[in-house]
């Protein structure tokens, strides 16, 4: 089929969600033509970004803070015990979670950009909501908020993602549905735009900058073998089956740098029987976050990870990998009823593989692909080392510890002694890979040579060197939001100097 070529953008965006359509809104703010290239038809918009809860981490210093970004919450509602999550705090988070390695110029970027990059958002239509019951347990009467990840979008990441679209539209954003990029168009010069095949046709088309926001390499099976390692292709995919890599691919083409930890992703404990991508009818009905309350067992009946050694938070998002490195790739998490109101929504939907138990004995037989010997001696062993004398305090790490174990328990220790007893198979879900492209404090991508690219920009996962080894929850949203609006600026720009020149 012949090509056709067209050009007359400033700016083109590839990719659909979070990161893109902050990067697409913001080049418009700059005056910028902008198209957005979204390679998923319209109703699947919205990459990974469709399939969160729209949580995003920022800094606030208390009540007020949480007002002024969410003005309509009730007298009653702001009694809640909110605390305070500031500059130092999310420093601290992204120098221990990640081992110090961080990129410190991008880390500082994020933290000092994260509150007005929520009112920004605020201001183009995203309406903001304290994540009652999910980011909060009530204790006396009272919601205490912990984990530093208060806030989300109404409608969750598709009420986010559709926000976002509008306020595109508004802003005079052209979108192309279906529309996937294959080649940045580039010379000795810088790139120029790209070749893209947009409902069915192969189309060449300029711009004077091009942001890549694209996503990761999560849901190609080939990729995920190459630089994650062994059993990765088993791993399921949460959200888009269009983050294949082709961004990454595209630039590295034309000598892009490499930048992270590219043999490191987000992956979390999911539905052991899941579908291998995610399904918007679904969405996170397939995680299983509740697990600090329980104790996870193999297909041999031990433990193989401190459940408790973090809130939630710090901890969800390497445990995916931990889960599939078990025989099978799968666990089972139990919980003692004494808890059971405590396991998030998602445990009561439809889609789960449970099984439920009268007693340990038959929960032993139930769990028929579980070493029952073990696992007896396991819950044995482990109720004996609880530390009963120390307060269950589901808000805080409680110090409520099991000692003396192989595996050690750090907070939240209860014994399985009050039935019925629950158990949840699960497996490893892949969200996103950390590995992308070296970027400079303007967003845009560095060749192998260590100079920027002229006319190249990237955002979102694409961005390489924030996250190693794990992720604090809920940072990638705030990430996404925080570059993308970053590169739009910067590309709109670079786009009038070249015009200019």
């Amino acid at each position: 089929m012949m090509e056709q070529t067209e050009g007359n953008f400033d700016v083109i965006v590839v990719g659909g969600g979070n990161a893109a359509l902050c990067a697409a809104i913001s080049a418009s703010d700059e005056g910028a033509r902008v198209l957005l290239l979204e390679r998923a038809p319209e109703d699947e918009r919205g990459g990974n970004s469709s399939y969160t809860e729209g949580l995003m981490r920022c800094v606030y210093n208390g009540a007020e803070d949480i007002r002024a970004l969410s003005p309509d919450l009730t007298e009653e509602e702001m009694k809640s015990d909110f605390g305070a999550y500031t500059e130092e705090k999310f420093f601290d988070d992204m120098a221990r979670i990640t081992q110090n390695r961080t990129d410190p110029d991008l880390c500082e970027i994020l933290v000092r950009s994260s509150r007005a990059t929520m009112h920004w958002m605020k201001d183009k239509g995203v309406r903001w909501l304290p994540q009652f019951g999910r980011q909060s347990f009530k204790i006396d009467g009272k919601y205490t908020f912990w984990g530093g990840a208060t806030l989300a979008a109404w409608g969750g990441g598709r009420g986010l993602v559709d926000t976002l679209y509008k306020a595109a539209g508004k802003a005079g954003v052209q979108v192309y549905y279906k529309a996937w990029a294959r080649e940045l168009l580039h010379s000795d010069s810088g790139v120029h735009g790209v070749t893209a095949r947009v409902n069915g046709v192969t189309r060449n088309i300029r711009a004077d900058s091009v942001i890549l926001a694209c996503g990761g390499f999560e849901a190609n099976a080939e990729w995920r073998s190459r630089y994650l390692g062994k059993g990765w292709d088993l791993a399921k995919v949460r959200g888009s089956k269009y983050n294949t890599g082709d961004g990454l691919d595209m630039a590295l083409r034309i000598g892009a740098q490499p930048c992270g930890h590219w043999s490191g992703c987000h992956s979390v404990g999911w539905e052991r029987y899941a579908a291998d991508f995610g399904d918007f009818s679904v969405t996170d009905d397939y995680e299983r976050d509740s697990y600090p309350f329980s104790i996870m067992v193999n297909a041999e009946g031990r433990r193989f990870l401190d459940e408790g050694a973090d809130i939630r938070n710090y901890t969800y998002a390497k445990y995916g990998r931990i889960i599939l490195d078990q025989p099978g790739q799968f666990a089972w998490q139990i919980f003692d009823s004494s808890v059971t109101h405590l396991l998030r929504p998602e445990y009561r939907s439809k889609h789960v593989t449970k099984v439920k138990a009268n007693s340990l004995e038959e929960l032993a037989e139930k769990l028929d692909d579980v070493n029952k010997d073990e696992l007896l001696k396991t819950i044995r062993e482990f109720n004996a080392a609880v530390k009963r004398d120390v307060p269950f305090n589901p808000n805080v790490k409680d110090g409520r510890a099991a000692v003396g174990l192989a595996v050690p328990r750090s907070n939240w220790a209860m014994p399985l002694e009050n039935p019925p007893f629950e158990a949840y198979a699960v497996t490893c879900g892949i969200t996103f890979t950390f590995g992308g492209l070296k970027i400079t404090t303007d967003a845009q991508v560095v060749d192998t040579n260590h100079r920027p690219i002229p006319g190249l920009y990237a955002a979102g996962e694409m961005v390489g060197g924030l996250f190693y080894f794990n992720y604090p929850g809920s940072t990638g949203l705030m990430s996404g939001a925080v570059f993308g609006r970053l590169a739009g600026r910067n590309a709109a720009s670079a786009a009038k100097r070249a015009k200019a020149a």
